[in-house]
């Protein structure tokens, strides 16, 4: 589907739509962007068998309000500044941080995090993030593409020979389902205010 008849997303119905303006509004959105994603990252949640964090959720929304190219910018920017050292990670610290943390456990998920945004862009150019079933579904193929890489680098990281689903995914399935909701409710909800705010 060629651009000019794919749907609009969230970012793209207010605000300046062309020239000058619009790269500035695009800059500020991926700044922000890159904001958001460090603070739902930190956010930690008590909850069993593990804490809820709402990195994923922020990189999957992100990527269905921004879209495609927008959304993968955004989650770009924010790998490169956690590539350089800063502490904006869910498990990185003042002593922990960079490249050396990109390269341990998390790293693959943190790569599935620019392909999830690019596929969660995809789905919102399909107008999939204006139905709750639609968007929970989109949500889902989101959380599968992190899962993948994810799960893929603690293999060859630790061996396959060690219980990689009981580490990188059973513990985190029930809190993703949360978000997963969570995402499915307030990104169309979103769009009903704005239909009835242009209507």
């Amino acid at each position: 589907m060629s651009t000019t008849l794919a749907r609009p997303v969230l970012t793209e119905v207010f605000g300046p739509s062309e020239g000058a303006a619009l790269r500035l509004k695009q800059a500020a959105l991926v700044i922000a962007g890159i904001a958001v994603l460090a603070i739902a990252a930190k956010i930690r949640i008590p909850m069993w068998p593990v804490p809820l964090t709402m990195g994923t959720f922020a990189v999957l929304t992100i990527g269905a309000a921004y879209g495609p190219r927008l959304g993968a910018a955004s989650i770009f920017g924010y790998l490169l500044v956690g590539m350089m050292g800063f502490d904006v990670f869910s498990g990185s610290s003042a002593e922990t941080n960079g490249l050396a943390y990109m390269m341990g456990g998390t790293g693959g998920y943190l790569v599935g995090y620019l392909f999830a945004a690019l596929a969660l862009g995809w789905f919102a150019r399909k107008g999939w993030d204006r139905s709750m079933s639609r968007m929970g579904a989109a949500m889902l193929a989101g959380n599968a593409i992190i899962y993948v890489p994810g799960l893929l680098w603690l293999g060859v990281l630790y061996g396959w020979d060690k219980p990689i689903l009981e580490w990188g995914l059973t513990p985190f399935l029930l809190g993703d389902a949360l978000k997963l909701a969570l995402a499915a409710l307030l990104v169309p909800a979103v769009w009903k205010l704005v239909g009835k705010a242009r209507g």
